[in-house]
């Protein structure tokens, strides 16, 4: 379980002390509940974050658990370097949107024909309840010659599922290599 603590400030001072201690700093939400301002250490939760197995996970906030779920997160335009990041409280019952991650498995034919795999959505919004939420979206991207794509209306989503994209938008793809 990843451990944070509860800002008390929220001045641009104490923001920049925290950071300059190695803390990420957090905003959690959700749907009639009170945002909580929170901090994390960075090399902990991004630790955290590659090891774990669900959407959802489990934070500790000075012993208060909560259920939360990675909306948004932001990064330095220079150095890359994580700087904040906002934590949807996953609440059980509650159709909320979130954002799954696709994962492509096999080798693409068109990449024996110079072609290159792009991911063109990597993460896939849509609406459902907290026990209905898949892991990630897997794609099969073995049938893929240079040119062809795969659309979100090519995607067997279940029926709990409720993608609000346009179903003309790609997902996955193999372009030709200039």
């Amino acid at each position: 379980m990843l451990e944070g603590i509860i800002r008390d400030s929220m001045t641009k001072q104490a923001t920049k002390t925290l950071r300059r201690e190695g803390y990420l700093i957090a905003n959690i939400y959700g749907k009639g509940l009170e945002n909580i301002s929170a901090a994390f250490k960075k090399n902990e939760f991004i630790k955290f974050l590659r090891n774990k197995e669900t959407l959802a996970f489990d934070v500790n906030l000075s012993g208060n658990i909560v259920k939360v779920v990675v909306q948004e997160y932001q990064k330095c335009p220079l150095t890359s370097e994580l700087l904040h990041v906002d934590l949807m409280v996953a609440q059980p019952g509650v159709k909320t949107s979130y954002k799954i991650p696709v994962k492509t498995t096999g080798i693409a034919k068109g990449l024996k024909n110079k072609g290159l795999l792009m991911v063109h959505t990597k993460r896939v919004p849509v609406k459902c309840t907290l026990e209905n939420l898949p892991n990630n979206i897997t794609l099969d991207v073995t049938n893929l010659d240079t040119g062809d794509n795969i659309l979100i209306r090519d995607l067997t989503l279940p029926e709990t599922l409720e993608c609000f994209l346009d179903p003309r938008v790609p997902v996955v793809g193999v372009i030709k290599a200039k």
